[in-house]
């Protein structure tokens, strides 16, 4: 499903989900607001709050109701990481669909860095230039995309870099299962046995300034290895798409 001239979308939607996330909501909603009007006529924004405790749900329905454009969703209670990504893609009506995460560490004007590789690839995969997040979770996030990569045979320089836009009609196509952390591996693998090319680009990562990290925590990072390898048995088992 290339795209020859992707300046301009026919309809996009973009979404982050978010985990208490109450001073950071709002100005990621304007941000995403901000860059997706320039891209296209018709986009829709939603805001997937996963079960936050504080205010996130309630300011993400107060933005809703201040623009037709914006929708907030809500998982009670919360479902993880993978959970909230798969709810966004479910609840995406437009024909390309944008995410990233409601940290407010990526700069929405940057998506223009992944349009021109539309016109080659399927799905744009972006990776962090200069991360910025501790040494240890920069160390994780190599040995996890090394080992993803060797068990799938992607090639993808920043496997959970929340920072892709997708056909939405991928998600026709495939059936999410992950709930946590291996989300972005399952999706690019069952792409990737679909046919779908993968393209890649780098874009600018900045400190989280308010709001606290959990895809380090130990338990997400084991989960995460334990549906790796049933996945793994899964998709070898599926015909890939001619």
């Amino acid at each position: 499903m290339h795209v020859e001239n992707a300046s301009h979308l026919s309809s996009l939607t973009i979404f982050f989900p978010c985990y208490n996330e109450e001073a950071n909501v709002e100005r990621t909603t304007q941000a995403a607001l901000c860059a997706g009007q320039r891209l296209t006529d018709d986009l829709e924004v939603i805001i997937v709050n996963d079960g936050s405790k504080d205010r996130t749900g309630e300011i993400a329905e107060r933005l809703s109701l201040l623009n037709p454009v914006v929708r907030a969703v809500h998982n009670n209670p919360n479902l993880g990481y993978g959970g909230a990504l798969q709810r966004g893609f479910r609840e995406a009506r437009k024909e390309w669909v944008f995410y990233t995460d409601g940290d407010g560490q990526f700069d929405f004007e940057e998506i223009d860095l992944l349009l021109p590789l539309m016109e080659k690839y399927d799905i744009i995969s972006a990776y962090r230039l200069d991360r910025k997040d501790p040494f240890m979770r920069k160390f994780n996030a190599f040995g996890w995309t090394a080992l993803v990569n060797l068990a799938f045979g992607l090639g993808i320089k920043d496997i959970d870099c929340a920072f892709k836009l997708f056909p939405r009609t991928l998600f026709e196509e495939i059936e999410m299962k992950s709930m946590g952390a291996l989300i972005d591996a399952e999706i690019l693998a069952r792409a990737k046995r679909r046919g779908y090319s993968i393209g890649q680009v780098g874009v600018h990562h900045y400190p989280r300034t308010a709001g606290e990290q959990t895809g380090a925590n130990l338990s997400v990072i084991l989960r995460a290895f334990r549906e790796l390898f049933k996945l793994r048995s899964e998709i070898v088992r599926t015909t890939p798409r001619k």
